[in-house]
């Protein structure tokens, strides 16, 4: 796998690439936002670790901006911010994960490779209700609406339709969409689950369903509850 890394800080990236082509993967580091933002476009590339705090530029304004551009590779952000709020920032950007400073390198890479090995798509579309899913073309569709969704919610809500009407426990869908141990930090979960709701709700009945102290189930509000 190709990896980008966006770090203005040139020993933390060396390190960074260091680390990732020890492992196994091809790392490339740009120590500039700006040229960071350009290379991030070339398909060749497929995850991105990016700072957050980058000097000239800000992180999550490159998140925000090349998901404007349609660009959906994973984005791993990495921050020395550790606030719930300032997580939320970063998903809410676009990144499919984060990251706090100062971690373990065996954690930075539990998450490359989770990112990097999200379940392969599967042909046919899903159909739940009036929501459809095709994974082939990336779109899923509310009646006659297009549902603009993050790699990750696109993820998360094509697990939570392949089973729908079947409650899934927080664990399976973690390990499922996320393939590594939150160890207890699973507050990542509600965001998207409450990212999807917004999307899909629109003011009106939910079509996920919390199943108090369990987890999640998703049917079509128009079911009956028996």
């Amino acid at each position: 796998m190709n990896v980008l890394i966006i770090e203005d800080d040139a020993s933390v990236g060396r390190f960074l690439r260091q680390a990732l082509v020890e492992a196994g993967y091809r790392a490339v580091l740009e120590t500039d936002g700006a040229a960071g933002f350009v290379l991030a476009q070339d398909p060749a590339f497929e995850l991105i670790l990016l700072d957050r705090m980058l000097g000239g530029i800000d992180g999550l304004k490159i998140c925000r901006d090349l998901r404007a551009r349609g660009i959906q590779k994973p984005i791993l952000i990495l921050t020395a911010r550790d606030a719930l709020e300032d997580k939320v920032s970063g998903l809410d950007a676009g990144a499919d994960d984060y990251l706090v400073k100062p971690f373990q390198l065996a954690e930075l890479l539990a998450r490359v490779r989770a990112l990097g090995r999200r379940p392969p798509i599967a042909a046919g579309p899903l159909q739940v209700g009036s929501l459809s899913l095709d994974p082939l073309q990336r779109l899923a569709q509310l009646g006659k609406k297009t549902v603009g969704l993050s790699t990750t919610e696109f993820a998360l809500l094509e697990y939570l339709m392949r089973n729908g009407g079947r409650v899934l426990t927080r664990s399976m869908i973690l390990q499922h969409v996320w393939q590594y141990d939150f160890e207890g930090n699973d507050k990542v979960l509600d965001v998207y689950i409450s990212y999807l709701r917004k999307k899909l709700d629109n003011g009106g009945p939910s079509w996920i369903e919390t199943i108090r102290g369990t987890g999640y189930r998703l049917r079509s509000p128009s079911e009956e509850v028996s």
